[in-house]
């Protein structure tokens, strides 16, 4: 009985989890991660530009 249910749970989580998958508003989500990505690249070039900039005044401190 105990395995039955576990597998009964495991079918409803499935589906659930399916349904939700198939609910993505993908434009949206593509939207976000376009947004996303961008804030990222945008974060990694400041501290790049930041480390040039530290990199600039040590040598002109030698």
């Amino acid at each position: 009985q105990v395995t039955i249910n576990n597998i009964t749970v495991t079918q409803v989580n499935v589906k659930s989890a399916e349904s939700n998958i198939r609910d993505v508003d993908f434009a949206s989500e593509s939207a976000n991660f376009s947004k996303y990505n961008i804030l990222a690249q945008s974060g990694s070039y400041a501290m790049s530009q930041a480390n040039a900039v530290q990199q600039n005044v040590l040598k002109l401190l030698q």
